[in-house]
């Protein structure tokens, strides 16, 4: 995400039902780990402290704090060790570190947890980003922030600023700017195309799976099946059978399959610490597709059956 000039933000507030429009910036940065001493990434904000910006109560509660030169927020929840670190400014004490040759000291703790494209966040108020940034212009800011006047619908607001405002920014609801970031990561990254990768590889070795279990059934009981067709069963109701099978293993496979994951998205956060956590959403997901596999696998398992002559079975 590229910055844009701070004037946007004054045009922003000339638009009637804008109560205020703030500017954040947002950059990424090698600092030293103030208890390994070894250089890690990490993100850091700067936002304006005499606004409420960020929904965390941790952060509000210290806004006084970060307001000191030199003096950031620090990430609870980050990966790497910085248990002992967190252990003494839990306890009032004094922990510094350096970032680009500057040493800055940690008031206080906040909890996010790691991302994609760094090991954990620091919060500052904007002057001191400024100050850990030199070469970052006042004037250019990563993200601006809104807020309106009660009474206000945000899209309808969202609309007049598009107008407004020129095309060198694009403007975004809080909803629309999380689904931008998701969608981000899912298609302009790598990291979307691997997890994409692999639930189509998961899907593809499951219909394989399923196919030979119900393939071979169909085959062990391929007389049992001649004989519906000489009874006067259609293929329809052959398929219909197969396909209550499938349902059954796509069920009774869920149940552990949905179990297993749990202690599996347990080991992957505690080893990456992102947010990772198993849903009602994603597990319907799951679910729905496993009977799609299943039924795909079972309408494959019945070809034998369609083309198979009752007379030919005895």
């Amino acid at each position: 995400m590229s910055s844009f000039t701070r004037r946007r933000l004054y045009q922003a507030m000339d638009v009637p039902g804008v109560k205020s429009a703030e500017g954040m910036y947002i950059n990424i940065v090698d600092w030293k780990n103030p208890q390994t001493h070894q250089k890690t990434t990490i993100l850091v904000m700067g936002f304006n402290p005499d606004q409420q910006v960020f929904n965390l109560a941790d952060v509000n509660r210290q806004i006084d704090d970060v307001k000191l030169p030199d003096t950031v927020l620090f990430d609870r929840a980050s990966r790497g060790d910085y248990n002992d670190a967190i252990a003494k400014i839990e306890q009032g004490k004094t922990v510094t570190t350096e970032i680009e040759r500057r040493t800055i000291t940690i008031s206080g703790l906040f909890s996010i947890g790691a991302s994609f494209i760094a090991d954990g966040t620091l919060i500052t108020n904007d002057q001191n980003f400024l100050r850990l940034f030199p070469r970052r212009e006042a004037s250019g800011v990563s993200v601006g922030l809104v807020q309106l006047q009660p009474g206000y619908d945000p899209k309808q607001m969202k609309t007049t600023l598009e107008t407004y405002l020129d095309d060198d920014v694009k403007v975004l609801t809080k909803a629309e700017f999380i689904e931008f970031e998701i969608n981000y990561w899912k298609t302009n990254t790598a990291i979307g195309f691997i997890f994409s990768l692999g639930v189509a590889m998961g899907f593809m070795v499951g219909v394989i799976i399923v196919y030979q279990v119900l393939s071979t059934d169909v085959n062990s009981h391929i007389k049992e099946y001649a004989t519906f067709k000489a009874m006067g069963y259609n293929n329809l109701y052959l398929l219909g059978v197969v396909f209550e099978e499938a349902i059954i293993l796509a069920i009774l496979g869920f149940i552990p399959g949905a179990i297993a994951p749990l202690g599996l998205y347990h080991l992957t956060r505690n080893a990456t610490n992102l947010p990772l956590y198993m849903t009602v959403g994603r597990a319907l997901t799951v679910l729905t597709l496993t009977m799609i596999m299943c039924v795909i696998s079972g309408a494959i398992a019945t070809r034998k059956l369609q083309s198979a002559d009752p007379a030919d079975m005895f």
